[in-house]
């Protein structure tokens, strides 16, 4: 049994989904970030750093989100969520580059006080809404080349974490669904039954917008 330390539309979104996809039975702990809760001592004691996601295994916490998704993935080989054996190598850089260069980003990007500021001057937000853009454009050429997943046919959970990182620029001038390979990947993951249970349990706004409607 795993426990999920876990806030509604932040990172821990994705360890969630890692969860579904298992199938492995896990509970939910809501953080409530209305209340500061992420920084009351006994939840420190869990994560040092404040933040979600916290995931309990075996009676010990574990922090960082690609490392927990990593950590369900190998823990769980008969779900195929690293790709296939030859793919592992490729599957591991997928998720280490989506931590380092796009959630780190992001980081800044919603929080200027890390940069020292109380809201970004232009040629930071610039900077930073550029850097991202930068990420989308590699991305979306790497899908075009070799999709529809990051792994070309073989769906992972780098393109669970993927989708959620696409999903915090709904609201930039830019959002990542304006690149069309990008777009595509998101239809493919939105529409999975471990998204769908996942937004349903988290009482998360739908996303992409059903234009239908």
């Amino acid at each position: 049994m795993y426990t999920l330390y876990y806030a509604p539309a932040t990172a821990s979104m994705a360890v969630h989904l890692a969860l579904l996809e298992t199938g492995a039975p896990y509970e939910l702990q809501l953080v409530d970030f209305e209340k500061n809760q992420q920084k009351d001592p006994a939840y420190l004691r869990l994560n040092p750093n404040g933040v979600v996601p916290t995931l309990v295994c075996d009676g010990k916490p574990y922090i960082e989100t690609a490392a927990l998704m990593m950590l369900l993935a190998e823990r769980h080989p008969a779900a195929g969520l690293t790709g296939t054996p030859e793919q592992y190598d490729e599957w591991r850089q997928w998720m280490v580059y989506l931590s380092h260069n796009l959630q780190a980003t992001y980081r800044f990007w919603f929080y200027p006080s890390e940069l020292g500021y109380a809201t970004h001057p232009d040629e930071v937000c610039h900077a930073l809404q550029t850097r991202i853009e930068k990420i989308w454009d590699q991305l979306d050429q790497h899908l075009n080349a070799h999709g529809p997943y990051l792994l070309g046919a073989q769906f992972s959970v780098a393109d669970l974490y993927l989708t959620l990182l696409m999903r915090w620029s709904r609201k930039m001038p830019h959002p990542a669904t304006e690149w069309p390979a990008l777009n595509h990947l998101v239809q493919l993951i939105t529409n999975r039954p471990s998204w769908k249970k996942m937004m349903e349990i988290e009482g998360v706004d739908i996303w992409p917008e059903d234009k239908t409607v």
